[in-house]
């Protein structure tokens, strides 16, 4: 058994200590973790991030990388593959074995770590992949060309999977102060289930609901479920905040990161497919391209 003793001392909350008893058996943890790495860019502090995790959660860390060589292209409304050439596959199988020695030598000393690599789409490749772990780390969306990046909201509505989004510029995640951004839809229910191990970890967890509208009651209760339901779980649940937002909520959330020094969003995230284009809600989609910190979205 561990004793924990966590104190709440920021200025909106009263100055109290919340003993949390946490059995072994109650604690919750990701047994596998698998990294997204990019070919054509730098990815070593995503690939930093996910050796401290793999080691704090003492799981096994898979690193993925694809690159799609000559993709299809249509020629007088003809669809036309281009087979990679010898030299394409020598070069492309040469760059994987550096990146995949470098990636198994940083993460030697953990439990069990691995190297998949193959010349296909990186969101196909990973989403494909998914099935080995328990969690997704992927870098945040990019603009423009995605051939060669993976796409996070592919991924994460694709790979039935949570899925930790990642600024291009981070440091380690030090899981201090976590803010879920609840909604009452099934994908946030989920979101929060898959949280678990991070939420049980973190200091203190804020729960905030920002709507259109002035809070309701109904709002407010479900709110004190959502609580109850991490307290049950031994997460440290320091406020629950159910306001209207005064402008575009995503504006608003991050605000209230900021404010809050949170270091991780727990969100669902909300999107599909129409006529091969992907569409994501406004929220999700500033999620997963405009994030200052990490976000953890579960579909």
């Amino acid at each position: 058994m561990v004793l924990n003793i966590r104190r709440q001392n920021t200025a909106r909350r009263q100055n109290t200590a919340q003993v949390v008893l946490i059995e072994e058996d109650d604690v919750m943890s990701y047994e596998a973790v698998l990294v997204q790495l990019d070919v054509e860019r730098d990815s070593e502090q995503r690939v930093q991030l996910a050796l401290a995790l793999a080691d704090r959660f003492q799981a096994a860390l898979i690193g993925v990388a694809g690159l799609a060589l000559r993709p299809a292209f249509a020629a007088a409304g003809i669809v036309v593959y281009a087979e990679p050439t010898k030299h394409d596959l020598h070069q492309m199988s040469a760059i994987f074995d550096r990146m995949g020695k470098k990636f198994l030598e940083q993460g030697q000393n953990l439990k069990h770590i691995e190297w998949r690599s193959a010349l296909d789409s990186p969101s196909e490749l990973i989403t494909r992949e998914a099935r080995a772990a328990d969690l997704i780390i992927v870098a945040a969306r990019q603009a423009g060309n995605l051939r060669n990046f993976a796409d996070p909201g592919v991924i994460l509505l694709r790979a039935g999977r949570p899925v930790l989004v990642v600024p291009e510029v981070i440091g380690p995640l030090s899981l201090h102060r976590i803010v879920v951004a609840w909604k009452d839809t099934r994908e946030c229910r989920r979101a929060v289930r898959d949280a678990i191990p991070f939420l049980q970890q973190a200091k203190e967890v804020l729960l905030i609901e920002l709507g259109e509208e002035e809070a309701k009651s109904q709002d407010k209760k479900a709110l004190a479920d959502v609580a109850n339901y991490l307290i049950r779980h031994k997460v440290v649940v320091a406020e629950q905040i159910c306001r209207r937002s005064r402008g575009p909520v995503e504006t608003e959330l991050f605000q209230f990161v900021k404010e809050e020094k949170a270091d991780l969003i727990v969100a669902g995230g909300y999107g599909h497919s129409r006529l091969g284009e992907w569409t994501f809600g406004g929220v999700t989609h500033e999620l997963l391209a405009a994030s200052s910190v990490c976000c953890m979205l579960s579909h």
